[in-house]
Parts: C-alpha cells; structure tokens; sequence
C-alpha cells in the first residue's frame, strides 16, 4: 500500500528504459544477480561496492564500477551522479549484534544522497514482516524501508521471504542441513509455514518495479504460489536432489537460540548470517502480494520447480577466470557440496614487479615444492598416499610453464592470470573440495603476495576436516607467501 502522504503517480513519473540505473550493494547475493540480468536487457548499469575488487572479478562487461560505502556520506556522490532508479540492497546483517543501527545510519544517508542527486525512484528490497515479529533481522529491514521512504525520492519496496536459489542464505542453509544430515533435531519452528520464491521471479518484480508508475511509494510483498512448512521445504529439496530425505525430529524445548549455535557444526554459511536467520524463523509468513500479481503478472514457480533451477542454473554457469563464491567449476560441480567456502590466507609484501614475482610463482610444484614447511607438505602428501589418493603423485607437463588443465603434482591449475593470479584445484582425497589461490597485486614497494586457501565442505565431516587442519593451514600458507618472496629476493 501507498505510503501516507505519497502522491499519486501519474505518466510523467514514467522511467526511461535509458535511465542511468545504479545497483548499490552489487556485490551481494541478489545484487550479483540482478546487474548481469540488467546489462542483457540493455540497462545502463552502473555497480557499486564498499570494495571495487569484487566487483571486478565479476567480469560484468558493460557496467561502470565505482566504490561506495552507505556508511561513508562523502562516497555516495559519485556512485549517484546522473542515476535516475537506485536499487538499494545493502544490510549490515554480518556486521553482528550492531547490525540493527548501521542499517538505519546507512538507509539515512542514502536517502539524503539520493535526494541532493536527483534520482526519480529507490527500489529496496526488504523482508517478509509479521507484526509480531521482534527478530532484530526482520525488524531492521523493516526499519531501513522506513527510513528510505522519509527522504523525498519515492521508493518501492518488495519484500520477500526465502528465496529459492544458488547462495541464498537460508536456501544454502537448508541445503547443507538436508544433503549432510540423515537425522535432524529441530526446534518448533521448522512447521512455521512461509510462500518461498524463487530467484528467477524475484529478479523479474526488481527490474521491472521502477518502469511502473503505480508502484512509486509503494510497499510490495512477494512470494511464490504455495505455503509451505520448513520441514516440507527440506522434504523437497532432498528428493531433487536425489538423496533420501532427512528424519526430522522436532524438540519443543530445542530454541532457535540453541540452534543457531550448533548451525555452525553443519553449514557453511557464515555464522553471524546463519544466527540472524534462525532468529527470524519463530514467525509464520504471509505474503499479501495481490497488488504486486496486478501490477508485475508473471508465472510464479513452485518450490519443487525453483529448486530444480537453482541445480539447473548451479550446472550451467561456464569456467571462472578465478575463484568467486559458489563457483560450480570450484566445488567440484557437486549441487551437495557447500556454496559458501571457508578461508585462510597469509601474505607477504616484496620489493620486485609482478612479472619478476610471477617468474617464482609459475615454477610451483615439482621439484621446486611449495617455497617453505616442506615437511608438513610432505606429511600431507604421505597421509593421501596411505589412504589411496594422489599425494605422492609429484611432477609437472613442463618445469616452468602453466596451461589450463596442467598437473601440478596433485593440485590441478584451474585459471591462470599471468602476473595476476594461479588457482589451483585440490586433488587430493578430502570431504570436500579445495582451491589454493595465489595473488599478486601491486603494492609500495613492491607486489603484495596473497596466498588463500578456499574449502568448500561436504557436509559434518568436511567441517570437521577444516576445524582440524586450520592451525596448520594458516601456518602453511602464510610460509608459502613468505617462501615465494624468498625466492624472489634470491634470485
């Protein structure tokens, strides 16, 4: 419905399909989906991001990029200049206990920003809201429409549920919990009802919202065409998944407090995410989405349809130039093993150009080993050998040149960015699957050296396997930046 006060909008308030179009928070989950959909339509896009690197590794041709951070005023000039419809997607939700204030401090600057800047619409996507909710999550992306809408660009707000898609936060928690877990105790929450969407008609009320005149000022839910419960929702997803669905087990006294704290043990999904999440979940879900049907008709899919997209759509994304979140190419092309990815990483600065650095960088493996720890390399190695994987399969196609596809011992090279950046596959045996990435980026005096290691975990076990091996992970990699920029200064 209409915000009191709102004006009425007639044809003149009509967007161009010219208009400059800005997605602020073009990194995050719907944002990385939403900017490519809206360069193939032929929008103006133009991406904004706290960090410009992101946004790079997108590989979005046709998209300005500018960096900007709602919690920065004097950044959002620049991000807003000439931009006629402003999609606000940003929250603070894994900023932890304090993400309820910075999302209104961010939502007030925008607002004013947008303002001074001209821009003719603010399309914000915020959540489902029950009255009776009191989660800090679902109460702050209520807020944060309220404070947009008191600035005097008029603003469309779609709010919805879960949505059904790859690296969605509450679709990916429900995958890792069904495809891991052939038992679940849950809370009383998982018969909470809600209508799931799925990403494909969300994306298609987002671009099409602005173009509508009706739709200025208004508040519009969204949601899928059937009600279903949490434990229904899991039952769905196991079985296109092809895997038995879980025996769920509600406990009466088992909070969603409590269950956030042992969500950690089975999902990747970053914690604070995860916790916020459950919290919300006490609550049942309407969706009175009536006007947003009137306005925006489409054909909205079922659950078990948006789940078979999500692995369809998971299975057609083509190679990475390098590791991004959720890769397929980089998990393995497993629909069961985890979307998000743990990390550790260390560095070390070197007083030399990238390609003097790379000359090191490209003689990885072999009989140049991995630069420092070679014992603990070793040990690794031995362990996989021991249980009948490839550790000690050592060796290279040739001593100084990489090429796609190339053995490197056990890893395999996956990209290679002369000068920039190798990714190397994990080949040997693990619950899960690995990335080691190697990056080189100019620094005074010199090139930084970032070596990161990526785990995508299968499940209980490949959590476990990560837990375990994280003291020696971050020793190791941060010996093998170290041991690169020996060698540089060596030589």
């Amino acid at each position: 419905m209409a915000t009191p006060g709102t004006l009425s909008p007639s044809a003149d308030d009509s967007i161009g399909p010219n208009a400059l179009t800005l997605v602020f928070g073009a990194s995050g989950y719907i944002g990385s989906n939403l900017v490519p959909r809206l360069l193939a339509r032929g929008t103006r896009v133009r991406a904004s991001s706290r960090t410009l690197k992101v946004l790079e590794a997108r590989g979005w041709t046709g998209a300005e990029l500018v960096p900007a951070d709602a919690l920065k005023p004097e950044t959002l000039g620049p991000a807003l200049k000439d931009v006629q419809v402003a999609y606000y997607l940003v929250h603070s939700m894994g900023a932890g206990k304090s993400f309820g204030r910075l999302d209104l401090e961010a939502a007030r600057h925008f607002a004013r920003a947008a303002a001074e800047a001209g821009v003719r619409r603010i399309v914000y996507l915020g959540g489902l809201a029950p009255d009776s909710a009191r989660s800090e999550h679902i109460v702050s992306r209520r807020l944060t429409g309220d404070e947009l809408r008191k600035g005097s660009v008029p603003v469309t707000e779609l709010r919805a549920g879960i949505i059904v898609g790859p690296g969605s936060a509450a679709f990916e928690v429900m995958r890792d919990l069904v495809l891991h877990l052939p038992v679940m105790v849950t809370p009383k929450w998982v018969s909470r009802t809600s209508p799931p969407i799925a990403l494909e008609n969300l994306l298609d009320y987002l671009e099409r919202a602005p173009r509508i005149p009706e739709a200025a000022g208004e508040i519009l839910d969204t949601g899928g065409p059937e009600y279903l419960t949490y434990a229904d929702m899991m039952r769905i997803l196991a079985e296109e998944a092809g895997r038995t669905p879980p025996r769920i087990i509600p406990v009466p006294l088992l909070s969603p407090k409590l269950s956030s704290y042992w969500l950690r043990l089975v999902t990747s999904v970053p914690t604070s995410i995860a916790q916020a999440l459950i919290e919300g979940l006490k609550e049942d879900y309407v969706a009175d989405d009536a006007l947003t049907r009137r306005l925006m008709p489409q054909a909205l899919m079922d659950f078990r349809t948006a789940v078979r997209a999500t692995f369809e759509a998971e299975k057609s994304h083509g190679v990475a130039a390098r590791w991004t979140e959720g890769a397929f190419m980089f998990r393995d092309y497993r629909v069961d093993y985890a979307y998000y990815a743990k990390q550790a990483s260390g560095s070390a600065l070197v007083e030399a150009t990238p390609d003097q650095v790379w000359e090191v960088v490209r003689r990885i493996g072999g009989e140049n080993r991995y630069f420092a720890h070679e014992l603990l390399w070793r040990i690794r190695e031995g362990i996989d050998w021991l249980l009948g994987g490839p550790g000690r399969n050592y060796g290279r196609r040739h001593p100084t040149e990489l090429r796609l596809g190339d053995m490197v011992d056990s890893w395999r090279v996956m990209a290679i960015e002369p000068e920039r950046r190798l990714t190397l596959g994990f080949g040997m045996r693990a619950p899960g699957a690995g990335v080691l990435e190697i990056e080189l980026s100019p620094e005074a005096p010199g090139t930084r050296i970032t070596v990161t290691n990526y785990w995508h975990p299968a499940g209980v076990w490949g959590l476990l396997y990560w837990y375990l091996m994280a003291p020696a992970h971050a020793f190791v990699f941060k010996g093998l930046a170290e041991g690169i920029a020996g060698r540089v200064r060596a030589a």
